[in-house]
């Protein structure tokens, strides 16, 4: 029991996740960006108020014998007075920074601040406690070696802030509409462009367990087209995998037929009464002849399944072909002095430059063994002509090439069958020799595993009988170079 088992993903909510978090993320930050915009809106028109005060402000600074002079009208001064939501505050200071008018506790200007005439300026300050908006400016006096005159004016943020609420409650308050509405569309939204899935899922369960024919990719949208594609590809791969195993099934099962039956008919013909002792002896011959050709088709219908089935799942190691097929000669030696067959290697030895690859060894011992039995069983021998089998194996390090060849002194294969022996189950015509039709199949699939090509051909064109030579040619990868170069440096 997985304890940590990692719990499956939802595509749906995957994606509801991806588009929601952003936009609920965003939101505050909309909100805040909002509430800046807003107190900037909303400042610009009071702004503008405190600027024109300033000015008019400025306008009664005149010169009275030879003194700066302030005087301000009982209605211009109830004007400033008006606002019942924010105090408004001011103070002019004369050329010698006396006081003339207003507030003698207002803030000063910053100190490091140039003053420029006529200019007026804003900033934000603090008056009595309270965060004031200031506007001041500075007028020229007509006064020899006077210096500026300096004018402000003053008022809370009340109003402004007020109008930056209403500006926020304007904006945000039909979010909070919009927000869920939208949160909605997009759910019906995934769930429409999600509905192909599922239709397409219903489909697939609809089906019946033996209907591999190709999903239908055009009601599919096009991000899908590819998954469907791949889907049909196995769907295709998976119906020629099943034809090739009934085929496979049926071929093997005839093939086992004739020795069984033969078996059977043996043994009736053992258990009559009129049966002879020299009579059964031929019978129990016949069975044991039976039973070492079924053993034999067994062994290679297991061997052909075994190639198949390994597929590139095997592992790979360095493997010496000439080492293997030395092995495989020695192995067959005690057969082919039983029929008079002249046996023998002929090629690079053991540990030569070239002659290992990355292979299965059990596989490629398979192969050598298959190819030998072959010629062995069709190479006519006797004792006064016995047949002649080579085992040869040929390295090219330069071009990267390494080849197998087993050729024999039989009869040859015919041109028009060379590429029908290579087919499970197919025995060459005018042969009487017993076999199952498995060992060039079983070669050629070991053979495309380790990527090898099989070659078949006359051992001596022009002769009677013209022999068969049967090559195998692989081409070394990197690896394979890399194997034998390390195995020429151990020999060093």
């Amino acid at each position: 029991m997985k304890i940590f088992q990692r719990e499956q993903r939802s595509l749906f909510g995957e994606i509801l996740d991806w588009m929601l978090t952003p936009l609920l993320l965003l939101w505050p930050v909309s909100l805040a960006l909002t509430w800046l915009v807003a107190q900037n809106i909303a400042g610009k028109p009071f702004d503008r108020a405190l600027e024109f005060n300033v000015q008019a402000l400025a306008q009664l600074v005149t010169v009275q014998n030879h003194r700066a002079v302030f005087n301000l009208p009982q209605p211009a001064r109830e004007i400033l007075r008006a606002d019942d939501s924010d105090q408004v505050y001011y103070q002019v200071l004369g050329p010698q920074n006396e006081f003339l008018s207003g507030e003698r506790d207002f803030p000063h200007p910053p100190e490091d601040e140039t003053p420029l005439i006529g200019e007026v300026r804003l900033r934000d300050d603090e008056m009595r406690g309270l965060d004031v908006r200031v506007a001041y400016t500075w007028v020229r006096l007509d006064l020899p070696g006077a210096q500026p005159s300096l004018v402000q004016v003053a008022e809370t943020r009340e109003k402004r802030s007020v109008l930056a609420t209403e500006i926020i409650k304007g904006v945000m308050l039909p979010q909070f509409v919009i927000l869920p509405m939208a949160v909605l569309l997009v759910w019906l939204a995934l769930v429409r462009g999600i509905k192909p899935l599922s239709q397409l899922e219903e489909r697939i369960r609809a089906r019946k367990p033996d209907d591999l024919s190709p999903l239908d990719d055009t009601t599919v949208p096009l991000e899908v087209a590819p998954l469907v594609s791949s889907v049909n590809d196995l769907l295709t791969r998976l119906k020629d995998s099943i034809a090739t195993q009934k085929r496979f099934l049926a071929d093997a099962a005839h093939q086992l037929k004739t020795p069984l039956a033969g078996l059977r008919m043996q043994a009736d013909l053992a258990q009559r009464e009129a049966f002879n002792a020299e009579e059964l002896k031929q019978s129990l011959k016949q069975i044991g002849r039976s039973s070492i050709r079924a053993t034999h088709t067994v062994n290679q219908l297991l061997a052909l399944a075994r190639a198949e089935s390994s597929g590139q799942t095997f592992a790979r190691q360095p493997c010496d072909l000439a080492q293997l097929t030395m092995e495989v000669v020695q192995d067959s030696v005690p057969r082919t002095m039983d029929r008079h067959v002249d046996l023998g290697y002929d090629g690079a030895s053991p540990g030569a430059p070239g002659v290992t690859l990355q292979g299965n060894p059990t596989l490629l011992k398979e192969m050598i063994r298959n190819l030998l039995d072959n010629a062995i069983s069709y190479t006519p021998s006797s004792a006064e002509h016995p047949g002649v089998i080579t085992a040869r194996v040929l390295a090219d390090p330069f071009g990267h090439v390494l080849v197998l060849q087993v050729e024999d002194s039989g009869p040859g294969i015919p041109v028009a069958e060379r590429d029908l022996v290579l087919q499970p189950f197919y025995r060459a015509l005018g042969t009487n020799v017993d076999g199952s039709g498995l060992g060039l199949p079983i070669v050629l699939e070991i053979a495309r595993q380790h990527h090898a090509e099989i070659t078949l051909e006359d051992a001596h064109p022009g002769h009677v009988p013209p022999g068969t030579r049967v090559s195998v040619r692989f081409v070394l990868d990197e690896e394979d170079n890399a194997a034998n170069e390390a195995a020429a440096q151990a020999a060093l």
